[in-house]
């Protein structure tokens, strides 16, 4: 009945965070946003004193049922190593404590030093927010493409196109490593990653060796079959000395479904005299597999979009580029980028629910796989917050549609030698037309020549960054217009 519940449990969780990662129109959220916040890191993150305490809770009356439930990445080697279909092939194995507890200090001196890129790697929700996100997204949004074909060719508007592309090569290798790795790992020794690497399970076992409900063996029943070991995911059932290592239990049931003669049981421990084992015997030395490898797959240029975009037929439009700015730009909410840069854990939510595509992971080692804003496919619109309302670690946090058009995230700087108006002899003024602010005029480049041709200038006290002008702005490859972040966001 425990493991029934376990898979009726963790079947629906990761169905819920799942749909929640694919979706891009928002809607999903608005039911399913809170599967994000329950998750252990960034709810520490966001300093969510709520749902750390219930988890902490949870822990300690059942042990680590949270791996076995509601990370998302635990779940996922269940199914991994479900799909090998030899049967019995796990054994005990010693607990590796220098390396659970080495991997978890590289990860908190990581932390507390803002070094994003390696919290980003072993953070666990965030790992397969990646996966999804590069792997399964692309997928889905074909899929409802297609669909909006079919609907547009019966005058029906139920579904909308999206535009498929790549958003950080970098960061689909790193999902599609970790997937290989995970696969590899759970193939052969289960919850090898959870028990070995993993921080938030490290964190977690502490608390499970005090939990107040556990699986026991009962010696008197037991006849040392080795089927509870055998089928322990986990590794940490010692068949032979009658001994369960509670650190590394998931409280998954398979334990107590495979066992014949009734000697396991999932409740409160009782107290089992010392058993010495024989003296022919051998203590057991099952290796725990721990395969480092895996090859990566490089990024498919398929996920870009094929084939030349033209203007009425005529022209080819060239393809903009991102300008190289000296300071990124953050989502507004997210404060500074010394914030971002602390809470931030790159699970890539906030990346693939942006409906104006202008959030992408950063190539910067220092911010590896955090959001950072480019926009060469749109522009931060003043009306939209989506980013900070999905944010389950604190890195944006929620702000209003007032003060959302008031953050200065940055500021619009002119570059004159890519201006169609000098380089063509054209009159444009599309920066100063679509500036949401007001915050650039069109003026002579000679004020004392009436037949000056009419350039940008920017006013930096009434610019927000938003990234309009930079986006409209039809100088190509490069913009004549473009912003440059500010590390600290300012109000205005």
């Amino acid at each position: 009945m425990l493991r029934k519940i376990r898979i009726i449990l963790a079947t629906v969780m990761m169905t819920l965070i799942t749909l929640l990662l694919l979706d891009f129109t928002g809607t999903v959220h608005h039911w399913m946003g809170w599967v994000a916040k329950i998750q252990f890191l960034p709810a520490v993150l966001a300093l969510n004193v709520v749902v750390v305490a219930a988890l902490v809770l949870l822990t300690l009356v059942f042990g680590r049922i949270y791996c076995s439930v509601i990370c998302p990445l635990g779940i996922m080697q269940d199914l991994l190593s479900s799909m090998n279909r030899k049967k019995n092939h796990f054994s005990y194995s010693p607990e590796k404590r220098w390396l659970r507890y080495g991997v978890l200090a590289v990860f908190l001196a990581a932390l507390a030093a803002g070094v994003g890129a390696i919290v980003a790697l072993l953070a666990p929700y965030s790992a397969y927010g990646r996966i999804v996100t590069g792997l399964l997204q692309p997928l889905y949004i074909w899929g409802n493409n297609g669909l909006a074909a079919i609907a547009e060719h019966y005058e029906s508007y139920a579904f909308y196109s999206r535009d498929v592309w790549l958003r950080g090569a970098p960061t689909l290798i790193v999902a599609v490593f970790t997937l290989v790795l995970l696969a590899v790992l759970a193939w052969h020794g289960g919850r090898t990653y959870c028990n070995t690497i993993c921080p938030v399970g490290t964190v977690l076992s502490w608390l499970a060796r005090f939990s107040w409900f556990k699986v026991y063996i009962d010696t008197d029943k037991c006849r040392n079959c080795s089927l509870c070991s055998k089928n322990c995911k986990a590794s940490c059932i010692d068949y032979r000395n009658h001994r369960v290592d509670y650190s590394r239990c998931v409280t998954c049931g398979n334990c107590l479904e495979k066992c014949e003669f009734g000697a396991l049981r999932y409740g409160r421990p009782m107290k089992q005299p010392a058993t010495q084992p024989a003296p022919d015997q051998q203590p057991d030395t099952a290796r725990r597999a721990f395969l480092v490898g895996g090859s990566i797959v490089a990024a498919d240029a398929a996920l870009a979009q094929a084939g030349k975009k033209v203007d009425g037929g005529l022209a080819v439009i060239i393809d903009k580029k991102q300008p190289k700015r000296t300071t990124p730009i953050t989502p507004p909410g997210s404060i500074s980028a010394a914030n971002m840069a602390r809470h931030c854990t790159a699970c890539q939510l906030c990346v693939a629910q942006c409906p104006n595509d202008v959030l992408r992971p950063s190539t910067d080692l220092k911010t590896f796989m955090q959001p950072v804003m480019s926009y060469e496919r749109g522009y931060c619109r003043p009306e939209c917050h989506h980013c900070s309302q999905v944010c389950p670690s604190g890195a944006i946090r929620p702000i209003g549609h007032a003060a959302k058009a008031s953050t200065q995230i940055g500021h619009a700087v002119w570059i004159k030698d890519n201006c169609v108006v000098l380089t063509d002899g054209v009159s444009c003024g599309n920066c100063a037309r679509h500036c949401p602010s007001g915050a650039i005029m069109m003026v002579p480049l000679d004020p004392d020549d009436d037949t000056s041709p009419m350039v940008p200038a920017v006013d930096r006290s009434r610019c927000i960054g938003c990234g309009a002008c930079e986006y409209v702005c039809p100088a190509r490859p490069f913009s004549a217009i473009y912003v440059e972040g500010h590390e600290q966001h300012q109000e205005i």
